[in-house]
């Protein structure tokens, strides 16, 4: 994968419930479904739904997770916002969007 195809793809949000508090604090309301999550809610009492608070770079960055906006244009963003605070920009970014792939909470848009 060439890196600079990968940040001109344009991360959208999955079908995610999230809601933000007074202070800017984005929680996602993930739902545990699929066998495994279904035996571990019985076994352990895994929760239907899991609650994951993002960091601060995370509420920044997940409203503007739209499809609209590549890498790239989100990259210029958090720059703006964050200043220094977030280099190394890209690899942070690029890392974090994987990240958020890999937990299928966003996909690509075309």
């Amino acid at each position: 994968k060439n890196s600079e195809n990968y940040l001109e793809k344009k991360p959208i949000r999955a079908n995610i419930q999230w809601d933000t508090d007074e202070n800017g604090n984005i929680t996602l309301h993930v739902e545990n479904k699929g066998a495994m999550n279904k035996i571990a809610q019985m076994l352990f009492k895994k929760p239907k739904i899991s609650y994951i608070h993002l960091d601060e770079m995370g509420n920044f960055v997940w409203p503007l997770l739209d499809g609209e906006q590549d890498i790239i244009e989100i990259g210029k963003a958090v720059k703006a916002h964050f200043g220094e605070k977030a280099e190394p920009l890209y690899e942070r970014l690029s890392k974090y969007i994987q990240t958020l792939e890999s937990y299928r909470f966003i996909e690509f848009k075309e």
